[in-house]
């Protein structure tokens, strides 16, 4: 059930969902058809959006609350927001807008790097597991498995079969989650070549910033063609009822995080979820408390 109420900056939500899904059954994925710069179901322009963070931020973190409660009652119910995207396309600057709206006693927040060697030592789905959200919780997943199906296929470090094993595997993987209570949210932040580079050069102009830059990051931007054709085919293949992928146009930073905050509220809508009963006496204690 969606109760978003028309406030200021709120948007269309009801159908954001619909307007960003990948759609499942494995077809094929052309992010040429998606505008980088689009602004589907969002607000008018950047003012709008940020006069609606205040009642997005009442919403989520009552929704959030709930949640929470209703796990002290044994329900198993949680979320998992799973962010990706090439270099710059937004993925820490969603996560603090993500942590702006919610109580972060009820959220846990990972960055996934190139593994360690302990990790390597395990399957690679070990350290996601190890990061999932417990009942009631949100996690926020900054990079996540797909790291290991994405890098490896355009690298050239691992073979198209292991590429379809582990697709497999992924989609085998959230299916269980779904199972066991956890709605997936899965963004893809669609980012545009020249945005890239825009963004990439105010790195490199800001001396506070260079840390954020190496020579990876070109290496990374040189074979861009060769990871949007593994992203198109991973969207494609990993979008499925249990877990779909959203795509989100990021060159516009102000609608990027708009959407993730909808694309979460309304998942959590979806959820509905409800403060269990009280299991004591309630009149019995107020009555206490207003004798003392």
């Amino acid at each position: 059930m969606t109760r978003n109420s028309p406030k200021s900056g709120s948007g269309s939500t009801a159908g954001l969902r619909a307007k960003l899904r990948v759609p499942s059954g494995g077809g094929p994925v052309r992010l040429r058809s998606h505008d980088p710069r689009g602004t589907p179901g969002g607000p008018a322009g950047k003012t709008e959006a940020l006069e609606g963070v205040p009642y997005a931020r009442d919403r989520i973190t009552a929704l959030q609350e709930r949640l929470f409660a209703q796990s002290t009652a044994g329900d198993p119910r949680s979320v998992l927001v799973v962010l990706q995207g090439m270099d710059t396309a937004g993925k820490g600057g969603s996560v603090r807008h993500l942590a702006s709206l919610l109580d972060p006693a009820g959220c846990r927040i990972t960055a996934f790097k190139a593994p360690t060697a302990e990790e390597k030592a395990h399957h690679f789905l070990w350290r996601i597991e190890r990061a999932m959200p417990g009942p009631g919780r949100i996690g926020v997943f900054d990079r996540s498995h797909y790291e290991d199906v994405l890098v490896p296929r355009v690298r050239g470090r691992a073979p198209l079969s292991l590429w379809e094993e582990r697709c497999e595997t992924i989609n085998s993987f959230e299916a269980s989650l779904a199972d066991d209570g956890v709605s997936v949210v899965k963004v893809f932040l669609h980012i545009s070549r020249d945005e890239q580079r825009t963004r990439l050069l105010a790195r490199l102009d800001n001396p506070c910033k260079h840390w954020k830059f190496g020579p990876a990051d070109l290496e990374d931007r040189a074979r861009w063609a060769s990871y949007q054709q593994a992203y198109e085919d991973v969207l494609g293949r990993c979008s499925t009822e249990a877990a779909p992928w959203y795509v989100v146009p990021a060159d516009r930073k102000w609608y990027r995080n708009w959407a993730v905050g909808r694309l979460l509220m309304e998942h959590l809508d979806l959820i509905d979820p409800v403060c269990p009963p009280a299991s004591f006496d309630v009149e019995a204690a107020r009555k206490q408390l207003l004798e003392d």
